[in-house]
């Protein structure tokens, strides 16, 4: 039986009565439920959507392991894609305008209000589906590994889940500003893929981890990761080497040499990104606009779009996503009428 307040799957209809069409996570499963429409204010833009990104927070918001910060939306989705539907004062964007933006939440719904210095262009050549691939992984790649790590160019870098999102990302932008890097991964098909993006080379997780050694050492490390890799880091940083945390897939506790950590001076960062402050994102996305989305209508960067599916399909999309499987990003469609 359906729940109240839940709206059938199907084709996005026009909402009136104030209320738009989103996701939410259920009790460990998605539902299309209606939402009351979101109020526009100053400074800000109403975006109707295409196309919303899936990431792995959004699994483990589903699953009541990672609600969203004080004051944000519990529909899901933390990056999308659309054209501009209205505008609030005092902000440059007009009506029409095509344009990706990172959300702290609300992204899988039919339209969103967002922080206008939060939004940048569809880059020139990419569709709306592809652009609904880049925010949060950019955004996260480029956070971690330029600003808080302060990679330079020739400096070594691991990625850990490099096929991961956030991974593609980090290798294309490692190849685009001089740095070499190298990868874990769980399969031969998956370390190839990563090649073929611009890594070095790298390790199948099931065969042995402690092959990375014979890369090493490396100057930055991103982690998403945490305790079960945490002894292997220290190990394989060099002098002045960066450790950046961004997740905890692989427990939170672990026993380190810190005489190791000591004598190379490592630096162990922790960074998130869905909790930092309207002016902080903005910061960074316009550091994005203006290092970043040149290199996409270059050709130098692309998304690296694995899949899509139509928003009746979410389920399916999440299960995808969870087999650990994915090279890239998966996309939910919002709305097909929009490309």
């Amino acid at each position: 039986m359906q729940k109240p307040g839940a709206a059938a799957w199907g084709s996005v209809l026009t909402h009136d009565g104030g209320t738009v069409k989103a996701l939410q996570g259920v009790e460990g499963h998605v539902e299309w439920v209606e939402e009351p429409s979101p109020a526009l204010d100053v400074g800000q833009v109403r975006i109707k959507v295409a196309a919303a990104g899936l990431n792995r927070a959004d699994l483990l918001q589903r699953a009541g392991l990672y609600p969203p910060p004080p004051g944000v939306t519990s529909v899901l989705g933390l990056e999308c894609s659309g054209v501009i539907d209205e505008v609030g004062p005092g902000t440059s964007w007009q009506v029409g305008d095509r344009v990706c933006a990172l959300l702290a939440g609300g992204a899988m719904a039919e339209e969103v209000v967002v922080d206008a210095r939060h939004v940048l262009p569809v880059p020139e050549g990419l569709s709306l589906h592809e652009a609904a691939a880049i925010p949060e992984v950019y955004a996260t790649a480029w956070l971690n590994l330029f600003q808080l790590a302060g990679l330079k160019p020739g400096e070594k870098v691991l990625l850990h889940a490099g096929a991961s999102g956030v991974g593609s990302a980090g290798i294309q932008l490692c190849k685009a500003f001089g740095s070499p890097v190298w990868v874990s991964v769980g399969s031969t098909e998956r370390l190839a893929y990563c090649v073929e993006l611009g890594a070095q080379g790298g390790v199948v997780r099931s065969d042995s981890l402690e092959s990375l050694n014979d890369f090493a050492p490396f100057d930055v490390i991103l982690d998403p990761v945490g305790a079960n890799y945490a002894a292997l880091n220290v190990k394989l940083l060099g002098l002045d080497g960066r450790w950046v945390l961004i997740g905890l897939m692989g427990g939170r506790e672990a026993q380190l040499d810190l005489a190791q950590v000591l004598g190379k001076r490592i630096q162990l960062l922790g960074s998130t990104l869905r909790s930092r402050d309207e002016q902080f994102k903005a910061d960074l996305l316009s550091d994005l606009g203006q290092h970043v989305w040149p290199l996409f209508t270059e050709g130098r960067l692309k998304p690296q779009l694995a899949r899509t599916f139509p928003i009746k399909d979410a389920e399916a999309a999440f299960a995808e996503l969870a087999t650990n499987q994915v090279s890239g990003k998966i996309v939910l469609v919002i709305d097909e009428s929009l490309v």
